[in-house]
């Protein structure tokens, strides 16, 4: 039968002992003997001793020495003191130094040390499990480590890839001036933008705003860049117009990001700008706030209904045209603005929010220090943001 555990028996007088050896292995363990401290630090310091049966008059045994080693270097063995004598004194002495248990020597319950023992011994196996476990958390943080260094180095080079998806910032046409900006609220973003020229005199821009965050919803918003950017070149090749139709763009991104599969949706507007007749031709899918106007009557919603893209396989959407003022500004956002707007609710917040734009300059620069948005550096939602101005 295997031993149920290991045993340093410490005392400089080898007859007893052998003695203490012998009851020891007759209750079933594994017993070594150690006639001197010296010989008994490296045996400890093999890991492999459970507990300590040690005389308490040994020779050389200095107990300030012995208490500071114990506490530096063998705690964590529990021992058991032996004596000739049971005066208080002594046993005192022995649970002050931390003793597990003691026995009088000679030792005539067999019984009660193989219980001693046997607490012992469970006792320093929790420890030893401790150890195992203690070690391999250790090992795990540094293995988790690496991997959130690698994630965070992987997530900020796909930030660098975003940020250069986006238009420039501003862009100039004429009395035209086309901006942006996009917060994360962590390193890739939900939100996204994008504008630029199709033909002679038009201009198309999206908000897209895709559900959930980080690499998922960024991915999406890949996919939107890269749909917006083959219908415009297929107008270019092959005269197609979707891309000037904010309907048809709407309709082929709620297929697309259907056919991805991967559980996303995006509330969206799409715009069409006639910088020659100052026209505009506009959709909503789902999004919120809805687009903002503002010129020198006042500010106002632009309205518009339609589901988001990606949830249904037949949506409908309107389409809006209007004639835009002679001066104004267009702002569009991700509804990650609401979150830090000061208000309760969305009805409250909505109004809130006019009333920013009803009461700040015409300029984007003014707007986004009104609304806090140039000391925002970490948001709780993705927020995005794309102004359209035209100066009178």
């Amino acid at each position: 039968m295997k031993p149920a555990g290991n045993v340093l028996v410490v005392d400089h007088d080898v007859t007893r002992a052998q003695l203490l050896a012998g009851l020891v292995e007759d209750v079933g363990f594994n017993a070594e003997i150690n006639s001197d401290l010296a010989t008994a630090a490296r045996t400890l310091q093999s890991g492999s001793i459970d507990v300590v049966l040690c005389d308490m008059d040994m020779q050389g045994l200095n107990w300030d020495e012995a208490r500071r080693a114990s506490r530096e270097a063998y705690s964590k063995v529990p021992v058991i003191f032996f004596s000739e004598g049971g005066e208080e004194e002594r046993m005192m002495r022995a649970l002050r130094f931390g003793a597990s248990d003691f026995f009088v020597h000679p030792i005539d319950d067999s019984r009660a040390l193989q219980r001693s023992i046997e607490r012992c011994v469970g006792q320093r196996e929790v420890l030893r499990e401790l150890e195992r476990s203690q070690h391999n958390l250790e090992a795990l943080n540094t293995e988790l480590r690496g991997t959130v260094k690698m994630l965070e180095q992987d997530q900020q080079a796909g930030r660098q890839v975003q940020l250069r998806m986006l238009p420039a910032t501003p862009l100039v046409l004429g009395d035209y001036v086309f901006s942006h900006t996009v917060i994360p609220s962590l390193y890739l973003s939900g939100d996204f933008t994008d504008y630029f020229t199709v033909g002679d005199h038009f201009v198309t821009f999206f908000m897209a705003d895709v559900s959930g965050h980080g690499s998922s919803s960024a991915f999406a918003t890949v996919l939107l860049k890269n749909l917006f950017a083959r219908k415009r070149s297929d107008f270019l090749r092959k005269g197609d117009d979707t891309i000037l139709s904010p309907v048809g763009m709407l309709k082929r991104a709620n297929h697309e990001i259907k056919e991805l599969q991967v559980g996303k949706f995006a509330t969206m507007v799409v715009g069409v700008l006639d910088i020659k007749n100052n026209t505009l031709r506009y959709s909503i899918a789902g999004h919120l706030p809805q687009p903002v106007l503002v010129c020198n009557e006042g500010a106002r919603y632009l309205r518009g209904e339609g589901s988001a893209v990606g949830i249904m396989d037949d949506p409908s959407y309107e389409e809006h045209m209007i004639d835009m003022p002679a001066s104004f500004m267009l702002a569009l956002f991700s509804d990650g603005i609401l979150e830090i707007l000061p208000s309760k609710n969305l009805i409250e917040k909505e109004r809130y929010f006019l009333q920013v734009f009803e009461h700040s300059a015409s300029a984007p620069e003014d707007l986004v220090t009104r609304l806090g948005l140039d000391h925002v550096e970490t948001a709780p939602d993705d927020i995005a943001a794309l102004f359209i101005s035209k100066r009178g």
